[in-house]
């Protein structure tokens, strides 16, 4: 058959490959294989389709007969590349292209794809030597530049010696001098050079290059080359001239970027390391002097443009820092001045607030300059204003004027503003926002305000109908929702969270700076267990990010170096790095795995591959990218600001929450399973994540299990520590026993080829399975003496039932019972996931373990009978939800935001039944599933 034959009948399996549609694809390659049962590519094509089918053992077979005989054509290689990488094998990749351009030397988009190969697991020092044997060859002077790049991202990695950051910097600088076109010709390539002059502090090599006709232009380009030559010449205390370059530049092109003015600033204020450099100190001459510089580019630019405003004030602080000033009076001065003329601009708050950080007479003159302002609402710029003043006079409230009384007269005052500023907004279409809608944001927090004051709920409601109000009237007011995601947890009313989240329609990279908001001890509100999947399939959706920068990300940087775009290839290995290793993921993967258990059968299946997959994460070093400031904070500085003042149980979640977490799951997975570290590197399919070289990681996994630092758990709850104190009692009880039952390694991996072959007629590949003595796998060793449970075992659950009384008769928010009854729940599980390993009779018999299983039956029966009374009681908590009275009681608490005439009973009305109907869904499932894992754990 000849090649354009065979082709087209190839074609149908790459359409189904590109549809989805696997199952076809693998009947049509079993199709054709009958016909050319040795044709490489076929092979590589069913693979992929197999993995894409999540059959990875059946993939792992055909993946290995292919790169057994060494393909070297492009269309198999690339079908295997996506196979490789699908199933984590990374340094297969590399070898399978090695092997490749070891038979096709001379093939130069082989020695490329082993370069781009070595690139994508991030093996700098081999691709450095690909790269430079690539030049040798072909003589691209690209590849010398691939070869210097290489050199800085090894020299950048964490785990190269300080002594070699040195000289693979020298070895770049060397490469670069020597090469035989000049590093000018491309803003990367200079930029590339910049770098490694920087590093090195060649600084009068690098003064050459900047100062040269085609440096400067290469730096009035290009933003980046200009930032560097910034930061070269401050490397060199050149803040004077520095300062002197910015002003011509302000001058002659007008050039407004903010840049520009910091280096005006800088060379009046030089930093004090300066001085050593030859810099002059600061003096009242030369502020005085930058002073008329700016006023004058002020007086200049007039409203057209806040920049030179800006430095004016910017300057004004850095005279006071370093008793300058002379003028009391001149910093406010210039704040009124400055508000005169931008006032009418939504950014003005902001642009002040960093200089709003006023007491006494300056406090109280400018206080008295912003309640002079007349409110007026006859435009937007009118109402912006009126804004911007409600803004500024909340931001420097004292203390001694934060009471609840004062803070509901203000709540008064913002929202009759925000009605009499609504009709602007009239003739507006639905994709725009309000221009009152700060208004609104404004009365809700000064009701949090209120409710952080007194802690009555009753506040809670009045910032919730205020927000859901002004939302109907600006549909994409995603602040509003931020705040009310918060307002709703905790409320107890978590679809209504989860609605407003879903409604902001967050995409690709917001999933791991925002996703936070509504996971953040998600399974808190999870009914998992009664089969409502809506929070577990949440942190799915949510993950899909980082599946994506896996696959995605390492094409970008490949296209950067075909591209040569030097410039961002540190960027994009930065942000493959960070969501590779963020923090979030890993939250919202433990708070998964608290959800699955209770929603799956408790098996070995489950339990080897969480472990597996917690131990990954244990090891890693962790990027916080969340987010933790996107919501709106308009309360006073002397308070927390509103998004801490909304914290679910005052605290976030952070890197010592999952530490704690992590140490209880895999201390229990772990002595639950069958894998220790011996099988586990044997049945590993891919490659082992790089772990962080945190000094504390080359410490044995069960001494870093047992740690507790006190930062970590500083971030627990109260009840959450209570948890963690009986898991770690409970692991330590049980340890000796699990480790005398354990069967060993030699036949766990027996096991594992059996079951293997069965699916897939083959064994496992690789694996040397010793033999087994005696057909037995009883220890030799007498059994362990049955010791009675730990105290906090038996008292833990009648512990947890007096908090949850506690918590319910003191009239405490309803995400605090359930935050007590999903601990009680997890705990129980946690119990069944320990004692597995004895649950068969035969094994109990043989290791005579009949005392110490009696032990868990009485845990166990305690623990059922605390959390059906626990679920009875969130049934009664749930029915009083549901009940008439109960909306009726939220209405008429909603006497705030029921002071206007435009918010009627009937939208408060509206809102208190979605809220009490959600509240009550949430209640009553989580009862019903504590009845269902009650059962199932029996």
């Amino acid at each position: 058959m000849s090649a354009a034959a065979l082709d087209r009948q190839i074609r149908p399996i790459y359409d189904a490959l590109d549809t989805g549609s696997n199952k076809s694809a693998i009947l049509a390659c079993n199709k054709l294989l009958k016909k050319h049962p040795n044709l490489d590519l076929l092979k590589a094509l069913k693979a992929l389709a197999y993995v894409r089918s999540q059959k990875v053992e059946e993939s792992l077979v055909i993946c290995d007969e292919v790169l057994a005989a060494k393909p070297t054509d492009d269309a198999t290689l690339s079908a295997m590349t996506h196979v490789l990488r699908g199933l984590g094998r990374h340094t297969d990749l590399i070898k399978m292209f090695e092997e490749a351009l070891k038979q096709e030397p001379q093939n130069e988009e082989l020695a490329a794809q082993t370069f781009f190969a070595n690139v994508r697991t991030g093996s700098w020092k081999a691709a450095q030597l690909i790269a430079t044997k690539m030049h040798k060859q072909f003589q691209e002077v690209r590849y010398i530049y691939w070869n210097v790049i290489c050199a800085i991202l090894q020299a950048n990695d964490a785990a190269t010696p300080p002594n070699m950051r040195t000289l693979l910097y020298k070895l770049a600088h060397r490469l670069v001098t020597s090469s035989p076109t000049p590093s000018y010709v491309s803003a990367d390539r200079f930029y590339l050079h910049l770098v490694i002059l920087r590093e090195l502090q060649l600084f009068d090599e690098a003064n050459t290059l900047l100062e040269s006709d085609v440096g400067k232009s290469i730096c009035a380009t290009s933003l980046l080359c200009d930032e560097l030559r910034r930061e070269i010449w401050r490397m060199r205390g050149l803040f004077q001239e520095e300062g002197q370059r910015a002003r011509q530049r302000i001058i002659e092109s007008k050039d407004r970027n903010w840049l520009e003015f910091v280096s005006v600033l800088d060379a009046a204020f030089p930093p004090a390391s300066s001085a050593s450099n030859g810099q002059n100190g600061v003096s009242a001459e030369t502020a005085g002097e930058t002073r008329d510089f700016l006023a004058g580019i002020a007086e200049q630019d007039g409203i057209r443009d806040r920049s030179a405003h800006l430095a004016l004030l910017e300057l004004e602080r850095r005279s006071r820092d370093h008793g300058l000033s002379k003028d009391p009076t001149k910093l406010v001065g210039l704040l009124e001045k400055y508000f005169r003329m931008f006032g009418d601009k939504a950014c003005c708050f902001e642009d002040l607030q960093p200089h709003m950080l006023l007491d006494g007479d300056d406090l109280s003159r400018w206080t008295t300059f912003l309640e002079s302002q007349t409110s007026s609402f006859v435009d937007v710029p009118s109402i912006q204003r009126v804004i911007n003043v409600h803004k500024m006079l909340r931001y420097n409230l004292a203390a001694s004027q934060i009471t609840a009384e004062l803070e509901k007269t203000r709540a008064a005052q913002y929202m009759k503003d925000y009605f009499s500023g609504l009709p602007l907004g009239n003739d507006l279409p639905d994709t725009e926002l309000q221009p009152a809608d700060a208004l609104a944001i404004l009365t809700a927090q000064a009701y949090l305000s209120v409710w952080k004051l007194t802690g009555h709920e009753a506040q809670l409601y009045n910032a919730a109908v205020v927000l859901e109000y002004a939302l109907g009237r600006s549909k994409h007011a995603f602040q509003m929702r931020l705040l009310l995601i918060q307002i709703y947890r905790l409320l107890g009313a978590a679809t209504l969270a989860l609605e407003h989240y879903r409604s902001m329609n967050v995409k690709q990279v917001q999933n791991d700076t925002l996703s936070h908001l509504i996971l953040a001890r998600a399974s808190t509100f999870s009914t998992a267990s009664t089969g409502d999947l809506t929070f577990a399939t949440e942190c799915l959706e949510s993950s899909q990010i980082y599946m994506s920068n896996s696959q995605e990300t390492s094409d970008f940087i490949v296209r950067a170096f075909t591209q040569e775009k030097y410039s961002m290839i540190p960027d994009f290995i930065a942000f493959e790095d960070r969501l590779d290793n963020s923090l979030q993921r890993d939250l919202v993967k433990v708070e998964h795995v608290r959800m699955r258990v209770t929603h799956e059968q408790i098996n070995s299946e489950l339990i080897d591959m969480e472990l597996i997959e917690l131990k990954f994460i244990f090891d890693r070093f962790h990027h916080d990218n969340r987010d933790l400031d996107i919501v709106l904070n308009y309360q006073p500085r002397v308070q927390d600001t509103v998004y801490n003042q909304t914290l679910l149980f005052d605290k976030t979640p952070g890197l010592g929450w999952l530490w704690i977490f992590l140490k209880v799951y895999i201390r229990a997975l772990q002595q639950a399973s069958d894998v220790d570290d011996t099988v586990e590197d044997k049945l590993l399919i891919g490659d082992r994540p790089k772990q962080s070289n945190d000094p504390e990681n080359k410490l044995p996994l069960k001494e870093r299990l047992a740690k507790r630092k006190q930062e970590e758990l500083d971030e627990l709850t109260e009840d959450e520590l209570r948890f963690m104190n009986y898991a770690t009692a409970m692991a330590d009880w049980l340890q000796p026993y699990h480790d005398y039952v354990r069967p060993p390694p030699a036949a766990v991996l027996a096991e594992a080829s059996k079951q293997t072959e069965l699916r897939t007629g083959r064994p496992l590949q690789g694996v040397e399975i010793p033999e087994l003595t005696n057909g037995s796998f009883k220890k030799d060793e007498e059994a362990p003496p049955v010791k009675d449970s730990p105290e906090i075992l038996s008292t833990f659950f009648d512990d947890m039932k007096a908090r949850w009384l506690e918590v319910v008769a003191g009239g405490k928010l309803p995400s605090e019972a359930l935050h007590i009854a999903t601990l009680t729940q997890e705990a129980l599980i946690l119990l069944t996931i320990e004692t597995l390993r004895f649950k068969p009779a035969s094994v109990v018999k043989v290791h005579k373990l009949g005392a110490l299983v009696q032990s868990f039956k009485a845990i166990r029966t305690k623990a059922i009978a605390v959390m059906k009374e626990i679920a009875a009681e969130l049934s009664k908590y749930a029915e009083q939800e549901g009940t008439s009275e109960r909306r009726k009681a939220f209405v008429e608490a909603c006497t705030g935001a029921q002071s206007s005439s435009q918010i009627d009973s009937d939208f408060v009305l509206n809102v208190a039944k979605r809220v009490t109907d959600a509240r009550k869904k949430v209640l009553e499932g989580v009862g019903k599933g504590i009845l269902r894992v009650c059962t199932n754990h029996a």
